[in-house]
C-alpha cells in the first residue's frame, strides 16, 4: 500500500480535526503525484540517438559522385566495421568497407564513410546501424541519386534494430531485471525497516531470494544477448566469444558485469539477514546488526541502481551529472515502494502474525518514497518530454499518459488500503483497551496444546505432535482470516500489486521507446531539411550583351513549381526590340554554394524560335541557388549572366 497518508490512521482517540487534515494531505499528495508524473513521467531520462542530417540528404540528386557520405546524429553513438553500408543500384558495396570516420565537432556528432571513385549514375542506398549512448540500438536507411534517379534492387530497411526474437527476449530480460531488483531491494528494506521478525519468516525469505535469483539470471541473459541485440539480431550469436569480448569493452557490458559483482556482495547480505540476524536474540546486538545491515544494504542497492543510471538513459543528454544521481534515487524509491508492497502482500497472506505496527512503518516509508518519486519524476520529465505537444503527439508521450493513469489508479487503490488499515488499527486499540490480548491484531494468537506422549513409541508421539502443531497453526490462521478488516486489507493490497505489475511492464516499454523531445527534434530537423517549398513558380528576367552584332537582348526564365525535386524549365530569348531571338546555343547551371553543391548542368532543348525548355530539372535541396545562363549568339560571341534565386 502506498503512503498516501501521514503517520498512520485514526484511532478512537483521534481528534476530529485531524481527519480533514489527513484528507487534505491525501488529496495534495495524489494531485502532486499525478501532475508531477504527467509533466515529466516517472520514466528514464534522456533519449535514443536519432539521425538528424546526412550529406547527401535523403532523396537528393547530385551531379557528380561524392567522395564520402556523412551522417549526423542528435546524440553520441558507437559505430564499428559495417555500421554504415552504401549500396549501388545492383546491391553491391559502393563504400570502401573501412570503419566510419569520426568527424565530431564541438556541437555535432558526425561520422563519414568513404566511397569508391568513379561511381556510375543511379540511386544509392545508405543503410546504417549504431548503438545509442543510452545503450539502445538504432538503425535506418535512406537513398540518394547521382546524375538522375534509377531503379534499384536494394530494399530500404524498415525494421528497427533490436527487434525480432532477440529483441523480444532482451525486453523480457529487462523487465525481469527491474522486477528482481524491486523484490530484492524492497523486500529486504521491508524486513529491516518495518518488520524485523519477518527475517525468520520463510515466505519473506523466499521472496527476497527469488528476487536475487531473477535479477542475477536476467543480468546474465542480457549480457549474452547484448551482442546479437545490438548487431546481427541472430540468436546463435550468443555463442560468439569475440562478440562477447567486444560487449565487455562497452559501457553497457561493463555495467552488466559490475551488476553481477554487486549481486555477489548482495548474496552475502542475504545470508547474514536471514541467518545470523534472524537468529539473534539479544536486542542490543540485534540493533547494532540492523544498523550495519541497513548501511551495507543501502550501499549495495545504490550500486546496483547505478548500473542502470551509468549505462542507460541518465548517462547521456543534458545534465548527466545531475540526472544520474536523480535516476538512482528514483529506482531506489520505486524498489522501496513496490518491493515493500509485494513483501506486505506475502506477509498478509502467508504469515498471519504480522503486526499492524509493521504496516504503520511501511505506510510512512512508502509516503516518503512517493515524495521522492514525484520530485525525481518531475525533473526527469523535463529532460525527456519537453513540451505538451510531445506528450500527446508522440508514442512516448502516449505511453506516458497510460502510465500516469495507472499511477492514479494505484494511488486510488492505496487510499482504500489505507482506510482498511485505519480500521484495523482502531480495532486493535479498542481490543487492547478492553484487555483482549489473545485475539487482537497486534499480538500473535496463541493456541496451546498439551504434550503428546505414546509410551514405547516415540516416533508415533512425534508424528502426533506434528499433526497437533499443524492443527494449531491452521486454527490460528483461521482466526486471523475471520477478521473482516484484515481480509479487506489483503484484497486491496493484492489489487495494488496487480496494478504495479502492469505499471512495471509499461515502464519497461517506455525505457526502450524514443522520448518525445528527441522525436520532435528529429522531425523538425528532417522537415526543415527536406520539406518541399510552396512558394510557387520562379520568374527571372536577365539582360545580356554578347558584344557582337545583334548581341543584345533579354533572357526570361521560368522554373516551375520552383521547389525541391523535379521542376520544369522554360527560357525565352528576346532581342532588343522584345521579339523572339533565335540563337545557336543556350546552357544553364545551378549552384548552391552554401552546401558545396554544383554547378549542376542543365542543357535545354530548342522548342521554337527563341523558346528553350527542359523537364525533370532536379533541385536536391532548398536554398539560395545561383542560376547562370550562357547565351551564344554566334560562333565567337557568347556571354554568361547569373542571378541568385531562392528555391524552397
Amino acid at each position: 500500500m502506498t503512503a498516501t497518508a501521514p503517520p498512520f490512521g485514526p484511532t478512537p482517540s483521534t481528534s476530529p480535526m485531524r481527519r480533514p487534515l489527513a484528507a487534505a494531505a491525501l488529496l495534495a499528495v495524489f494531485v502532486g503525484t499525478v501532475f508531477g508524473l504527467l509533466l515529466g513521467g516517472a520514466g528514464p531520462a534522456s533519449a535514443h540517438a536519432a539521425l538528424i542530417g546526412s550529406d547527401p540528404q535523403d532523396g537528393a540528386v547530385v551531379a557528380t559522385a561524392p567522395k564520402e557520405v556523412t551522417l549526423t546524429f542528435s546524440e553520441q553513438v558507437a559505430m564499428g566495421d559495417g555500421s554504415v553500408r552504401v549500396l549501388d543500384p545492383s546491391g553491391k558495396r559502393a563504400d570502401t568497407g573501412a570503419e566510419p570516420r569520426d568527424l565530431h565537432t564541438v556541437s555535432t556528432v558526425k561520422y563519414g564513410v568513404l566511397l569508391h571513385a568513379g561511381l556510375p549514375d543511379g540511386t544509392y542506398t545508405v543503410a546504417w546501424q549504431a548503438v545509442s549512448a543510452d545503450s539502445h540500438p538504432v538503425s535506418g536507411a535512406f537513398t540518394f541519386s547521382i546524375g538522375a534517379p534509377s531503379k534499384t534492387t536494394v530494399a530500404v530497411q524498415t525494421d528497427q534494430a533490436g527487434g525480432g526474437l532477440v529483441g523480444t527476449l532482451y525486453g523480457i530480460a529487462r523487465y525481469a531485471a527491474y522486477a528482481g531488483f524491486i523484490l530484492l531491494a524492497g523486500g529486504a528494506a521491508f524486513v529491516l525497516a518495518c518488520w524485523q521478525r519477518g527475517a525468520s519468516a520463510r515466505p519473506l525469505q523466499h521472496l527476497v531470494v527469488r528476487g536475487w535469483m531473477t535479477l542475477t539470471t536476467a543480468t546474465l541473459v542480457m549480457l549474452l544477448l547484448r551482442n546479437p541485440y545490438t548487431g546481427s539480431g541472430k540468436l546463435a550469436d550468443i555463442f560468439d566469444l569475440d562478440g562477447l569480448k567486444a560487449v565487455l569493452d562497452t559501457k553497457p557490458g561493463a555495467a552488466l558485469v559490475s551488476r553481477l559483482l554487486l549481486l555477489g556482495a548482495s548474496a552475502l547480505f542475504i545470508a547474514v539477514l536471514f541467518g545470523a540476524y534472524a537468529k539473534r536474540e539479544d536486542e542490543r546486538e540485534k540493533k547494532d546488526l540492523t544498523f550495519g545491515l541497513a548501511i551495507g544494504g543501502a550501499v549495495i542497492a545504490a550500486g546496483i541502481a547505478g548500473t542502470w543510471a551509468l549505462a542507460e538513459h541518465a548517462s547521456t543528454g543534458i545534465q548527466p551529472g545531475i540526472a544520474m544521481p536523480v535516476d538512482v534515487l528514483h529506482l531506489l524509491a520505486v524498489a522501496t515502494w513496490l518491493g515493500g508492497l509485494a513483501a506486505l502482500l506475502v506477509a498478509l497472506y502467508r504469515t498471519p502474525d504480522i503486526e499492524v505496527t509493521a504496516v504503520h512503518r511501511f505506510s510512512r516509508i512508502a509516503f516518503g518514497s512517493v515524495l521522492v518519486l514525484t520530485a525525481t519524476g518531475l525533473y526527469q520529465s523535463w529532460r525527456q518530454v519537453g513540451s505538451w505537444s510531445a506528450l500527446t503527439g508522440t508514442r512516448y508521450g502516449q505511453l506516458l499518459l497510460v502510465k500516469v493513469g495507472l499511477v492514479a489508479l494505484l494511488v486510488g487503490v492505496a487510499w482504500i488500503s489505507r482506510r482498511w488499515t485505519a480500521r484495523l488499527a482502531a480495532d486493535t486499540t479498542a481490543a487492547q483497551g478492553a484487555g483482549a490480548g489473545t485475539a487482537d491484531a497486534d499480538t500473535t494468537t496463541v493456541v496451546e496444546t498439551e504434550p503428546v506422549t505414546v509410551p514405547g513409541n516415540p516416533a508415533r508421539a512425534a508424528q502426533l505432535a506434528r499433526q497437533k502443531a499443524a492443527v494449531a497453526t491452521a486454527t490460528k490462521k483461521r482466526i486471523r482470516d475471520a477478521d473482516p478488516d484484515r481480509s479487506g486489507l489483503r484484497r486491496s493490497v493484492l489489487a495494488e500489486v496487480g496494478v504495479a505489475v502492469v505499471l512495471l511492464a509499461v515502464t519497461t516499454v517506455l525505457t526502450s521507446t524514443e522520448p518525445g523531445r528527441t522525436e520532435e527534434e528529429a522531425a523538425r530537423t528532417s522537415t526543415a531539411a527536406s520539406a518541399p517549398t510552396t512558394a510557387g513558380p520562379i520568374a527571372v528576367s536577365l539582360p545580356f550583351d554578347t558584344g557582337g552584332r545583334n548581341g543584345k537582348g533579354t533572357v526570361r526564365m521560368d522554373i516551375d513549381p520552383g521547389r525541391t525535386g523535379a521542376n520544369g524549365l522554360h527560357i525565352w530569348i528576346d532581342d532588343a526590340d522584345g521579339q523572339p531571338m533565335d540563337v545557336p546555343e543556350v546552357k544553364l547551371t545551378l549552384t548552391l554554394a552554401s552546401k558545396d553543391i554544383g554547378p549542376l548542368p542543365v542543357v535545354p532543348d530548342r522548342l521554337t524560335e527563341g523558346h528553350w525548355t527542359a523537364s525533370g530539372v532536379q533541385i536536391p535541396m532548398a536554398g539560395n541557388w545561383k542560376t547562370a545562363v550562357t547565351v551564344r549568339t554566334s560562333d565567337i560571341d557568347q556571354t554568361t549572366i547569373a542571378k541568385n534565386v531562392k528555391i524552397g
